[in-house]
């Protein structure tokens, strides 16, 4: 029987600011190892069955899961573009009518859920669970895997097992006693001396039929929305877009409220695979390799007398002295500096940042876009510099602005520019201005990315004042 990965992309990591952000979250970030979170939930999901993933995610990322998945050689994957955020519940169901359209057979396929921004160390051991459950998913089961704990952890939800060493001797699915919102750390405590819990790790298998039969039965107005959303949905480039107005009408709600708590059907699988949702730099910390002095360390860091800390460097020297359980975090734009048990508490600096500094909780001073990156070196009043690179063979968007002019200069490649009526090939020190009002474009016909220094000048620099009339990547009614 076909095992399908569905992977979950629509987290945004904001417990791990400044280095993870809205635009560029969490799941995309090589945080343990070459390849992304996200990167490493694929080939998980791979290493269990060969058959192409199908991967949910919203509008904002759409690009970076497209890239992210070319890197690693991955060009047939299904991607799912969420309208609008509705929960875990709406992206399972939209994933497993699609499984259903793409294995056109009478046997249901099974479908592994896998939230896109969660380690796990011991791969065997999670396919050996993944195993285990298959046996009770082709049964009808619904299954979700429970970790097994370490500590007793306030961050996390529990299932109520039963006897967790019985049930992992046994290899056996077991049926859900209960599920347990996030406790106190009095409750953790009896629940982790109890030995009758486990972590809620939103990992989960059932075959996508079944999946659909208990939405239908508890949520049957979410199905509805579902399935008229992808009956009327659209192929645009790789990604397939549910139609938005269905899907607006979808209730929203999380897989363990919508049908886990209410099935009769669910069963939970142990899982004891060094499991973490790296929710947090301490988690992040606990999960890295350290020093002799328990530091985890990244970039270029001086430590001295320090002990038991998490030093990122993204950019620039970063020394510590004298610091024990403390959170360091330099990128360009902003830096963190944390006692490593209130990790937590980072959602509050988020909270925070409004007006003026809203930007740097949705990017980073680096930008990505599907044609390549941008970075703003500089600004002032009426004024911003950036160092573009557009890859090799990409085009930007045939646009203009209403409230900037722009001066180009090339650093290295080439850059075919065009500017009102006219086109230009430009390369190594050459330069151009582009007059305000006037339509203009840029594109690297090379082999090589394409590097050039923008210097804007205007009343106005945001990012809104484009107006796109063509664009390789259908972002035409888009500001970005």
């Amino acid at each position: 029987m076909n095992i399908i990965p569905v992977v979950l992309s629509g987290g945004s990591g904001t417990r791990l600011w400044p280095v993870s952000r809205k635009a560029y979250p969490k799941q995309f970030l090589n945080l343990t190892g070459d390849h992304s979170l996200f990167q490493q939930t694929v080939f998980r999901g791979l290493a269990i069955d060969k058959a192409n993933p199908i991967v949910v995610c919203n509008e904002q990322h759409r690009f970076l899961v497209a890239e992210q998945l070319l890197e690693i050689g991955l060009n047939d994957a299904s991607i799912i573009l969420e309208p609008v955020a509705r929960n875990t519940a709406p992206a399972i169901a939209l994933a497993a009518i699609q499984a259903e359209q793409q294995i056109l057979r009478k046997e249901s396929p099974l479908l592994l859920v896998l939230p896109s921004d969660h380690l796990i160390k011991d791969p065997d051991a999670f396919a050996r669970s993944v195993q285990i459950a298959s046996r009770a998913a082709q049964k009808g089961k619904i299954v979700t895997f429970g970790i097994v704990p370490t500590e007793a952890e306030t961050g996390y939800g529990y299932i109520h097992a039963g006897n967790v060493e019985e049930m992992s001797a046994a290899a056996e699915a077991f049926p859900v006693l209960g599920f347990t919102e996030k406790p106190d750390e009095k409750t953790a405590r009896d629940y982790l001396a109890s030995g009758e819990y486990l972590w809620n790790s939103g990992m989960f298998l059932f075959q996508a039929s079944r999946y659909l039969e208990e939405l239908e039965k508890y949520n049957p107005d979410m199905l509805e929305a579902c399935r008229t959303a992808m009956a009327s949905g659209v192929k645009d480039l790789d990604f397939l877009r549910p139609n938005k107005t269905a899907f607006e009408s979808c209730p929203s709600d999380s897989i363990d409220y919508a049908v886990m708590e209410k099935t009769q059907d669910a069963v939970v699988v142990p899982m004891n695979a060094g499991w973490s949702d790296i929710g947090e730099w301490g988690a992040l910390w606990k999960n890295s390799e350290k020093d002799s002095d328990g530091n985890a360390i990244k970039g270029e860091v001086v430590t001295i007398d320090s002990k038991d800390c998490l030093i990122h460097s993204d950019h620039r020297m970063v020394a510590t002295l004298g610091l024990e359980d403390i959170v360091v975090v330099e990128t360009a734009d902003a830096v963190l500096v944390a006692n490593k048990h209130r990790a937590q508490d980072v959602k509050k600096i988020i909270a925070s940042l409004n007006g003026s500094t809203e930007s740097l909780a949705e990017n980073h001073r680096k930008v990505y876009r599907p044609w390549g990156h941008y970075d703003s070196i500089d600004s002032g009043p009426r004024f911003q510099v950036k160092r573009i690179t557009v890859k090799p063979e990409a085009t930007l968007s045939l646009q203009k602005h209403l409230h900037r002019a722009e001066y180009w200069v090339v650093v290295t490649g080439t850059a075919e520019i065009t500017c009102g009526d006219k086109v230009a090939m430009l390369t190594e020190n050459e330069s151009i201005h582009i007059p305000l009002g006037e339509v203009h474009r840029v594109a690297n016909p090379g082999k090589i990315p394409l590097e050039m220094i923008e210097v804007q000048s205007g009343s106005y620099l945001g990012e809104d004042d484009i107006i796109r009339f063509s664009d390789t990547y259908g972002r035409v009614e888009e500001n970005a």
